[in-house]
């Protein structure tokens, strides 16, 4: 067993190409932290760890050519955020933008500044994917296999040593999207695509199009769609809750006059998380009062020639599964324009050009868009072993949203679904960097998540580890983390409930420590 290492150069290399069949040996490297994922979840953990450890070694691997994980990956036309981009930033670098949705770009754009000015991208190894991860209690380390991609499209293998491993990968699998079961779709002559893996050269002008779907993908892509196609008609099984939220630059304050901008950018970052506390626990009161009061300010914003019943009327409660915004209400006005439809039912079948309804409704297509969600898969497609026996998280508890049950010093970035992601990724941070710490001031090596024999921890099967009941999610639940209502393998909660457990919560509760064989410098 070994203490934490302290070498403090920084892992600089970018590779690009394409796979080749070519293989070198496996080289080593030696670091105190491996971060997977260069999106959000990835380079705020790696600010926490340089803030909390500026002696310590890491790097972060990123199987991408870029940085921006999931806004760098998505291309479909008006790619946004669904949450403001006061609390989507970074709390150490808030947003200074007046618009707080922002699209993709601006975003990713966002992240590499943030990346540069605090020499996150130092550290970051691009094209560099995790093939497999074994901790050794032996060793008491990870040892991470990679592919890396040379510049003439070599393939290299590496292997990355670390005492500790953080999973900043997301929750969906970035290689395959969800299957959805669309009867007849292998009939269509048109064009299929799924949002996931939007073709850069797709040519939609004055198209018929159908976006199979009403989340918060399908309500994002219409109004963009809707600018150049012919018609636009989403086609769903059953409707979502869509929310106009003002998106227009606001007039400058009082107190923007006499303060000093980053404290006026802290102030923003501060009204926006109060209100959108306030925001999400007002709209998950009286379901009853709540959908009334919903149904009367949607049906004020459709056209007559879209009624409201069934086309806007959930069956489900508010906040039980996403409630999807809309920009400045961009996505009612496209239904206004007028080349924008609506069709409810279950799809009987696709033809060669149209979808069809059990209804009997047709609608017709040139191209069809599968916006039906993602496939759900935590730690991307990386292999977990834990002295070479495969560790599958759907078979797992959660502990304290941020180790998996039996998986010695990892963490996995769980962020909100009912607010922004990144919130819940910084309590994530704050609970690593304390853990860390933790054992490096007791002399110990490794902490892992153990439930003792004797006790009975019961599974929460609804609303589970995402804390939503979304078919994609249901769908998904064998391969997700499980959660309990037992303390410490409940679900997140709240960024507030969830800061103050990172930094005060029991560390030794439903936790395993082991010695360090030297002490920690």
């Amino acid at each position: 067993m070994q203490a934490i290492m302290t070498d403090t150069s920084p892992i600089n290399g970018s590779v690009n190409g394409t796979i080749s069949k070519m293989e070198k040996p496996a080289e080593i490297h030696d670091v105190d932290v491996i971060i997977i994922g260069a999106g959000i979840s990835g380079v705020n953990m790696s600010y926490r760890i340089q803030q909390h450890f500026p002696s310590k070694k890491y790097v972060v691997l990123e199987q991408r050519a870029a940085m921006g994980g999931t806004w760098d990956l998505m291309r479909y036309p008006g790619i946004r955020s669904d949450s403001d981009l006061h609390t989507f930033g970074f709390s150490w670098e808030p947003w200074a933008e007046k618009i707080p949705i922002a699209e993709g770009g601006k975003i990713v754009k966002y992240l590499k500044q943030c990346s540069e000015k605090y020499g996150i991208d130092k550290h970051i190894l691009y094209n560099h994917k995790v093939k497999e991860a074994n901790w050794q209690s032996r060793e008491q380390n990870w040892t991470l296999t990679v592919e890396a991609l040379g510049d003439n499209g070599e393939v290299t293998l590496k292997k990355f040593r670390g005492m500790f491993m953080v999973l900043g990968t997301g929750y969906y699998d970035y290689d395959k999207p969800m299957e959805a079961i669309i009867p007849g779709i292998e009939n269509f002559k048109g064009q299929t695509i799924h949002p996931q893996f939007w073709p850069e050269d797709l040519d939609y002008k004055n198209k018929s199009m159908a976006v199979i779907g009403s989340g918060a993908t399908a309500i994002t892509l219409i109004p963009a769609l809707a600018k150049a196609a012919a018609k636009v008609t989403m086609v769903q099984r059953s409707p979502s809750y869509v929310i106009s939220f003002p998106n227009r630059v606001a007039a400058k304050k009082w107190w923007e006059k006499i303060l000093p901008i980053r404290l006026q950018h802290q102030i923003t970052r501060l009204r926006f998380l109060i209100s959108g506390f306030l925001y999400r626990r007002y709209l998950s009161g009286d379901s009853d009062k709540m959908r009334e009061f919903l149904g009367k300010i949607t049906a004020a914003q459709l056209p007559k020639h879209i009624p409201f019943d069934p086309h806007f009327k959930p069956t489900y409660a508010p906040w039980t599964q996403r409630v999807c915004l809309s920009p400045d209400g961009d996505f009612f006005k496209a239904l206004r324009d007028g080349n924008v439809d609506v069709a409810t039912g279950v799809i009987d079948t696709v033809t060669e050009n149209a979808i069809v309804l059990k209804s009997g409704q047709t609608i017709e297509a040139d191209i069809i868009i599968t916006a039906t969600g993602l496939r759900m898969k935590y730690g991307g497609n990386v292999n977990f072993l834990v002295d070479g026996e495969k560790l599958n998280f759907g078979e797992k508890f959660l502990w304290r949203g941020v180790m998996i049950q039996d998986m010695p010093n990892s963490a996995i970035v769980q962020g909100y679904t009912k607010a922004s992601w990144t919130l819940g990724a910084d309590a994530t941070a704050t609970m690593v960097c304390r853990l860390i710490k933790h054992l490096n001031r007791n002399n110990l090596s490794s902490a892992t998540p153990r439930i003792a024999e004797k006790d009975k921890v019961n599974v929460t099967v609804s609303p589970g580890v995402m804390g939503l009941t979304s078919t994609y999610i249901k769908n998904a639940l064998h391969r997700l983390p499980r959660t309990s209502d037992m303390d410490p393998w409940k679900a997140r909660s709240s960024y507030m409930q969830d800061m103050f457990d990172a930094q005060f919560a029991s560390l030794k509760k439903g936790m395993q420590f082991t010695m360090a064989a030297f002490p920690s410098s």
